[in-house]
């Protein structure tokens, strides 16, 4: 689905998303999920692409979901068709095969957190600000906040956020482990960029079975790491070549264990 608010830019071998709504602080409805889903597959094809960026317009990253969009659904509306399909869209970014930096331009609270969370790499400009104000509304993160965040951050730094709502600066959020870099205002992009360039410099198989495996190691991928990384070896094999031959020719196959 085509949506002007979520902006798709090729640079070099860098493809650079923006979330482009800085009127609501970037704030997502169900219309910029799908279109960020399908921004995910839009890169994804596109072989020369080697690194990923995401970023916000204007003053904000992302202020999360537009309180607009989920606020006059039914509990049940609400739990599936924007908890759940927000949570399969984020899990989509994380889970994209080149690396992903978010380049943390403003404000990044609540999903706007969630979403940064499923990036890589997380460089935040200075007057940023970060947190998981959702029970200040009497609700719980819902696109991962208690357990992606979980995993990358650890669990008190997310009590922190969630039970005492308590929103860091960009330096405290370094400090945190939260963000990896902090860069002067204005210039968050630019050292997105810069550091995306150093990542398109390295193998791509390489960046991707790295990323996969460590994901794997982290407990976010639930297997799905092990069998991707099993089926890109078995596709490289004779085997699979000799069995998908026989299949064509309509023969036995006859396979050797070649590798």
């Amino acid at each position: 689905m085509s949506d002007a608010r979520i902006r798709i830019e090729i640079e070099n071998a860098i493809a650079i998303l923006t979330i482009a709504r800085p009127e609501k602080l970037n704030a997502f409805d169900i219309d910029m999920l799908t279109a960020l889903g399908a921004a995910c597959d839009t890169i994804e094809a596109d072989a020369t692409i080697r690194v990923a960026i995401i970023t916000g317009e204007g003053k904000a990253f992302c202020a999360g979901g537009d309180i607009k969009a989920w606020g006059p659904m039914s509990p049940s509306d609400f739990g599936h068709q924007w908890v759940r399909f927000g949570h399969r869209v984020f899990e989509r970014l994380a889970t994209l095969r080149m690396p992903l930096i978010a380049a943390i331009n403003g404000h990044t609270l609540g999903g706007g957190l969630e979403l940064a969370a499923a990036a890589d790499i997380r460089i935040a400009e200075v007057q940023a600000k970060i947190g998981l104000p959702e029970t200040s509304l009497g609700m719980v993160p819902g696109w991962s906040g208690t357990q992606r965040l979980v995993k990358r951050f650890g669990a008190q730094t997310v009590r922190r956020m969630v039970l005492g709502g308590e929103i860091f600066s960009a330096e405290e959020a370094r400090a945190l482990g939260l963000v990896d870099a902090v860069a002067e205002t204005g210039t968050g992009l630019t050292a997105a960029k810069a550091y995306a360039g150093r990542i398109a410099e390295r193998g791509p198989a390489a960046l991707e079975i790295c990323k996969l495996m460590i994901a794997s190691a982290n407990g976010e991928d639930n297997g799905t790491a092990v069998e991707a990384l099993g089926s890109i070896l078995a596709a490289k094999t004779g085997d699979m070549k000799e069995g998908v031959a026989a299949f064509s020719g309509k023969r036995p196959a006859e396979f050797k264990g070649e590798w």
